[in-house]
C-alpha cells in the first residue's frame, strides 16, 4: 500500500476544511478503483477523529463495463436503490475517483453508455441536492501515462495543486471575480471559436478547494437562452468512458444545434438528448490553479489548468433548471485567443489582463 504521508494530510484537509464535518455527521465515501484506497483510509480515519460516521462503497470502471456488456436495458437504466438511499442518509459525500483505462468501454454501443450515464446522473443530482460534497481525482500510474509524464511528476503536481496557500490565492481570484461581476456580456474568440452569452446579475464564483479537488477556477452560470456561436475544443472531451477528439459545438437560441468531432459524434448527441437541460450551457469558467500544467485527459484535473477555460453542458450551479448531466469540456487558451467583457479585452493567451 502507498504509505506517502501526504495522503494523511490531504485526508484531514478533506474532512476538516473541504467538508467541514461536525461531530455526529454521516459521511459516504465513494472509493473508485483500488489505487484510491490510501486516501480513502486517510479520510476515514480523519472522519472518525472528527466524531463522524463514515461508510465506504467501492466503484470501478470494470464493474460499470460488466453492467454495460452483460446487462439488459432495464439493468443498464437502473438507478441503484442503495446508492440513492446513501444520498438521503449522508450529510456529506466524498468521491475519490481513481484513474482508469479510458478505453475500458471500447466494445460498448454508445446508446448503452448514454443510458447508463443518465441513470448515474440521477445519483449525481441527488448528491448536489442532499449533501455537502467533494470530488477528488486520485492519480496513479495510468494517470501519468495519459499525461505523458512520470509518476513522480504527476504525484508532485497533484499534491502541490491540492495544498497551495488557498486564502492568498482565493483573495486574488476574488478581485478578478469582482471585476467580472460588473459586466454583462462575455465574448470568447479564438481559432474555430466565436462564442458569447449574457450573465448580467449573476455572480462569478471562486472555487476554493472545497468541492472539486484539486480546485482553482472562477465560474458563472450563463443566462442559458442567450448562449450562441461556435466553440472548438482542442483538449479531448471525455464522459462515460468515451473520449471525443476535436469536439466542435454550435449553439443557437441557447441550445446545441450542431455537433462535430473526429469520433463518437452519435454518443455526444445521445448524451445531450438525456433531458431538456442537457444541451444547454450550465457553467462557464476560467482555470486558475498555477500548479496544474499538463493535460491528463481527465476533466477534474484538466479544468483547473491555469490558462484554460471550460464550459459544462447540463446542470447549472445556480439551479436555474435541472439536468441529470453536468459535463465539463476544456479548451486551451494558452495557444491563443481572447475573452471580452462588454467589448473590453480582459483575457488573452491564457492570462488575465485585469
Amino acid at each position: 500500500m502507498d504509505t506517502d504521508k501526504r495522503w494523511k494530510a490531504l485526508g484531514e484537509s478533506l474532512i476538516n476544511y473541504s467538508l467541514a464535518m461536525q461531530p455526529g455527521e454521516k459521511l459516504m465515501i465513494a472509493m473508485y478503483e483500488t489505487e484510491s484506497y490510501p486516501l480513502a483510509l486517510a479520510a476515514y480515519e480523519a472522519c472518525i477523529r472528527a466524531g463522524g460516521y463514515p461508510q465506504i462503497q467501492f466503484m470501478s470502471e470494470a464493474l460499470k463495463h460488466a453492467v454495460l456488456k452483460y446487462g439488459n436495458e432495464e439493468q443498464i437504466s437502473w438507478v441503484p436503490e442503495i446508492e440513492k438511499y446513501g444520498m438521503e442518509w449522508a450529510d456529506c459525500y466524498l468521491a475519490l475517483r481513481g484513474a482508469f483505462n479510458l478505453n475500458e468501454c471500447f466494445d460498448i454501443p454508445t446508446d448503452k453508455v448514454a443510458k447508463y450515464q443518465k441513470a448515474m446522473g440521477t445519483i449525481s443530482g441527488l448528491r448536489w441536492q442532499k449533501t455537502r460534497w467533494a470530488l477528488v481525482r486520485v492519480p496513479n500510474e495510468r494517470f501519468a501515462q495519459q499525461a505523458n509524464v512520470s509518476y513522480e511528476y504527476m504525484m508532485d503536481m497533484f499534491f502541490d495543486a491540492c495544498s497551495i496557500d488557498w486564502p492568498a490565492h482565493v483573495e486574488q481570484w476574488k478581485k478578478v471575480a469582482d471585476i467580472l461581476d460588473k459586466g454583462n456580456h462575455l465574448h470568447l474568440i479564438s481559432e474555430g471559436t466565436d462564442f458569447s452569452f449574457d450573465y448580467g446579475g449573476k455572480k462569478w464564483i471562486v472555487a476554493d478547494n472545497k468541492t472539486n479537488i484539486p480546485d482553482g477556477e472562477i465560474n458563472v452560470s450563463p443566462i442559458w437562452d442567450t448562449v450562441k456561436g461556435v466553440v472548438t475544443f482542442d483538449f479531448p472531451a471525455t464522459i462515460g468512458g468515451k473520449v471525443i477528439h476535436n469536439l466542435k459545438l454550435t449553439f443557437k437560441d441557447g441550445v446545441v444545434s450542431e455537433v462535430q468531432a473526429d469520433d463518437n459524434v452519435e454518443f455526444v448527441k445521445n448524451i445531450i438528448a438525456s433531458d431538456e437541460g442537457s444541451n444547454r450551457v450550465g457553467e462557464f469558467a476560467f482555470g486558475t490553479n498555477p500548479y496544474v500544467n499538463v493535460c491528463t485527459t481527465d476533466i477534474l484535473i484538466d479544468e483547473k489548468i491555469f490558462g484554460t477555460i471550460h464550459m459544462a453542458l447540463g446542470r447549472p450551479y445556480d439551479n436555474a433548471y435541472y439536468s441529470s448531466i453536468h459535463w465539463d469540456i476544456i479548451k486551451d487558451m494558452r495557444k491563443g485567443g481572447t475573452v471580452e467583457i462588454d467589448g473590453k479585452e480582459i483575457y488573452k493567451d491564457g492570462k488575465f489582463l485585469i
